[in-house]
């Protein structure tokens, strides 16, 4: 399944472009998921801790709240590293499952 214009945005890392979309899974982690702007190939799947989704539901006792956010250029980051670990986006395939901790990212199962 190939990722909509509509909703996603548009990166580029190196020569390649990307597209990207940033949503609400479980209460405590948001999810990345990127995949070729070009080609329907395999894609990447990350997942990262953030309480940002309750922020509403918690305001205005926010303080203890993990309140990450992902920047363009931290998705840049991700992407790359990915790459690092042998990610081809023009591959066709399943997605490869990471999480995203201590700024790195680590293979899940």
């Amino acid at each position: 399944m190939t990722l909509l214009r509509k909703g996603s945005r548009k990166i580029v890392v190196g020569n390649e472009e990307y597209r990207f979309i940033i949503s609400a899974t479980a209460k405590g982690t948001i999810l990345l998921v990127v995949e070729n702007g070009d080609v329907s190939g395999k894609r990447i799947e990350v997942k990262i801790e953030s309480d940002i989704n309750d922020f509403w539901v918690e305001f205005p006792y926010v303080e203890g709240l993990n309140l990450k956010l992902l920047k363009p250029k931290e998705v840049a980051g991700i992407i790359q590293e990915a790459v690092k670990l042998n990610w081809n986006s023009r591959e066709k395939g399943s997605p490869l499952l990471f999480d995203w901790a201590d700024n790195k990212l680590i293979r899940s199962q």
